[in-house]
């Protein structure tokens, strides 16, 4: 069941992103890395994209239903969507999200 108790919490800001971004030992960009090597692709997320997805996703939540952290995962499964789909046909190649 559930607990009969509502709790407001604060909304996530950029550097708390961020760092649910880089910390964990198992970080969404860490996941999708591994994903992505299981179709012999190399993927890298450089410290400037890094800043700029939590941005966007902390701009997302401000603007629509604050989802907190679960944000993240929409955002880089946007970024990364086409790569994701067609990531056989770039076998054996190396990608690095930046900023751009």
């Amino acid at each position: 069941g559930r607990f009969p108790l509502r709790v407001e919490l604060d909304s996530l800001d950029d550097k708390a992103l961020y760092e649910i971004l880089t910390r964990p030992k198992n970080s969404l960009l860490k996941q999708y890395s591994q994903l992505l090597k299981t179709e012999n692709l190399e993927l890298e997320f450089d410290d400037e994209a890094i800043k700029e997805i939590a941005k966007i996703a902390s701009r997302a939540n401000e603007e629509m239903q604050d989802i907190g952290a679960r944000r993240l995962h929409t955002v880089i499964e946007k970024l990364l969507e086409d790569l994701s789909f067609e990531a056989d046909e770039y076998a054996g190649k190396k990608f690095v999200v930046d900023k751009k």
